[in-house]
C-alpha cells in the first residue's frame, strides 16, 4: 500500500537528491546570494534549472570551473533591464546543455514588458571554446573587461579566447533556443552579441536558434569549428551572420530577414553603419602578423542560405547593403543560397587576398579551389550582382564569372519566390507572415548544387546535404522554422 508517509519520504529523497546534484529544486536557495529565481553570481559548480521558473538574469554571469548548465526545454530567462548588460557566458571547460522542442523553446529575452521591448536590453549569450583561432597573443571576447582583468564574480571581467589548440573542443549544445532583444555595448564599440561563439570546438553542436531584434550581430563566429543547422535572424542591428578569425565551421540551412533598423535602448550602444546579409573576414588588428593572409583562413561551408535585406539604403548605413560581404583574405564555400533586396549589390568580394583563396579566376578550381560562390539565386539586389568599384565604374571590384558559377542575378519580384514574406518595409503580422517554401514554379525551387564535388565535398563531409534546390526551404519539405519561432518589434 503507497501511503501517505511513504509518498512524504519519497519526496523527500526526491528533492535531496536534485539539491545534490545542483538543480533548482523547491528546496535549494540559489548559489552566490542570488534571490530566488535570479541568476546573479557565476556558477561554479553543476546546475540544472528548473522550465517552472521564469529566471531574471542579473549582471554578468559566467558558467566556469569546468561546471555545466543544464537548461531544460521551456524554460524563459529575462535579461534585466535594470542591470545593465546582463549576459550568460559560458567559459572555457564549461558547458551549457539547452535543448528544447519545437513545442517548448528556451527563450532568452528581456525583462521589459511586450511592447516596451528593444535591441541592447540585455547583453546576449556568449560561448567560449578552446579551438583555434588565428589572432596571437591575448585577444578578449568583445564587450568584455569594463570591470578589469580582476575576476569577480557577476562582473564583467575580461575573457580571452586566444590561444586555442583544440579544434573538436565540446562546450555543449543548443537546440531550438531563441534569443531576443540583446546585444547591449558594455563600452564604445564593444558590442555584444545576440549569439557570441569565440573559439568553439565542432564537438559542440547548435541546431533552430532563432536571434531576434538584437542590436549587434545576430550569430558572430570568431574562429574555431562549430557546426549548426537551422538558424534564423529577424531584425539584426548589424549583420545577420558574421564569421572571422580563422573560423572553420559549417553551417546549414539559414534564414535572415531585415525591413527596418530598430531603435535601440538608450546608451545600449549605436546601430551599424555596415549591416549585411553574410559578413566574412579573414584576419585583422592585433595578433595578424601575416596581416589578411593570417592562417588558418577562414573556410566555412555555408548551404542554403535565404537572406533578404530591407530594399533600402536608409536602413543599412553608408557601408552597408551587401548580400555578402568577403573580404580580408577569407575563403569559403557559398553554396545554394538566396539574396534578395540588398540594396547595394549581392556580394562584395574585397582585396585580392580574398580572391586569390579562388584562384584569381572568375570560375575557381573545384578541385582545389577553398573559395567558391556557386548556384546562388539574387533577386532586388540593386541589379549589380558583384560591387563595381568606388566611383561608379562600370568594372567589378572583383567579380565571378556568373554563368560559370551557375549565379543568377533575376529581375523577378523578391516576394513572388516564396509562399508568403512581408513586403519591403511593411510590419510583418508575426510569424504567420513568413513561409519561406518556394512558391509553386518558383525558380528557387531548383537550381540547387545537388551533387558535392573535389574541395567542397571534402570540408562538407556528412554535415553539409547537397540539394536540388536553393535556398533554405525544401519545397516539399517540412516548414522547420514553424512552432517555435517568432517576430515582434518591440
Amino acid at each position: 500500500m503507497f501511503t501517505t508517509q511513504r509518498f512524504a519520504a519519497l519526496t523527500a529523497l526526491t528533492l535531496g537528491f536534485a539539491a545534490a546534484c545542483g538543480s533548482d529544486g523547491p528546496s535549494e536557495p540559489p548559489p552566490g546570494g542570488c534571490a530566488p529565481g535570479e541568476l546573479c553570481a557565476d556558477i561554479t559548480a553543476n546546475r540544472t534549472l528548473s522550465a517552472d521558473t521564469t529566471y531574471s538574469l542579473k549582471g554578468f554571469v559566467h558558467v566556469t570551473n569546468g561546471a555545466t548548465l543544464t537548461i531544460p526545454a521551456g524554460t524563459t530567462i529575462k535579461g534585466s533591464f535594470d542591470v545593465v548588460g546582463s549576459s550568460l557566458f559560458i567559459m572555457r571547460g564549461a558547458k551549457i546543455i539547452a535543448n528544447g522542442t519545437a513545442d517548448k523553446p528556451i527563450v532568452f529575452t528581456s525583462s521589459r514588458a511586450a511592447g516596451q521591448r528593444q535591441p541592447g536590453d540585455w547583453g546576449g549569450l556568449i560561448i567560449v571554446g578552446n579551438a583555434i583561432s588565428n589572432r596571437t597573443g591575448s585577444v578578449e571576447v568583445e564587450g568584455t573587461n569594463t570591470d578589469g582583468t580582476t575576476v569577480v564574480s557577476g562582473k564583467n571581467y575580461q575573457v580571452l579566447y586566444s590561444g586555442g589548440t583544440t579544434q573538436t573542443d565540446n562546450s555543449g549544445s543548443l537546440k531550438y533556443v531563441r534569443v531576443e532583444f540583446a546585444g547591449y555595448a558594455p563600452s564604445l564599440n564593444n558590442e555584444l552579441n545576440s549569439f557570441t561563439f569565440a573559439a568553439v570546438g565542432s564537438g559542440t553542436r547548435i541546431s533552430y536558434l532563432q536571434s531576434m531584434a538584437g542590436l549587434d550581430d545576430a550569430y558572430e563566429f570568431f574562429g574555431g569549428a562549430l557546426d549548426g543547422d537551422h538558424l534564423v535572424a529577424y531584425e539584426t542591428g548589424d549583420d545577420m551572420f558574421d564569421m572571422s578569425e580563422g573560423f572553420q565551421g559549417r553551417l546549414q540551412y539559414l534564414i535572415g530577414f531585415n525591413s527596418v533598423q530598430l531603435t535601440p535602448r538608450s546608451g545600449a550602444g549605436s546601430l551599424a553603419t555596415d549591416l549585411e546579409g553574410i559578413e566574412n573576414d579573414g584576419c585583422m588588428g592585433s595578433g595578424c602578423t601575416d596581416g589578411f593572409n593570417q592562417a588558418p583562413f577562414t573556410v566555412p561551408v555555408i548551404a542554403n542560405f535565404t537572406l533578404v535585406g530591407c530594399g533600402s539604403a536608409t536602413c543599412v548605413g553608408a557601408g552597408g547593403g551587401f548580400g555578402m560581404m568577403l573580404r580580408r583574405g577569407t575563403g569559403g564555400f557559398y553554396v545554394n543560397g538566396v539574396l534578395a533586396r540588398f540594396p547595394t549589390a549581392g556580394i562584395s568580394l574585397r582585396n585580392t587576398e580574398t580572391f586569390a583563396r579562388g584562384g584569381s579566376v572568375g570560375i575557381p578550381d573545384l578541385g582545389t579551389s577553398n573559395l567558391q560562390v556557386r548556384n546562388v539565386f539574387m533577386s532586388e539586389i540593386n541589379n549589380a550582382p558583384f560591387q563595381p568599384f568606388p566611383g561608379g565604374t562600370a568594372d567589378p571590384q572583383n567579380a565571378l564569372d556568373l554563368t560559370g558559377n551557375q549565379l543568377i542575378n533575376s529581375t523577378a519580384a523578391s516576394g513572388t519566390l516564396f509562399t508568403a514574406i512581408p513586403a519591403t518595409a511593411a510590419i510583418p503580422g508575426g510569424v504567420s507572415a513568413f513561409d519561406w517554401t518556394p512558391a509553386a514554379s518558383s525558380p528557387i525551387a531548383t537550381g540547387g548544387m545537388a551533387t558535392f564535388t573535389g574541395a567542397l565535398q571534402t570540408k562538407a563531409g556528412s554535415f553539409v546535404t547537397a540539394t536540388a534546390y536553393r535556398g533554405a526551404a525544401d519545397p516539399t519539405g517540412a516548414k522547420w522554422w514553424t512552432g517555435w519561432t517568432t517576430y515582434a518589434r518591440n
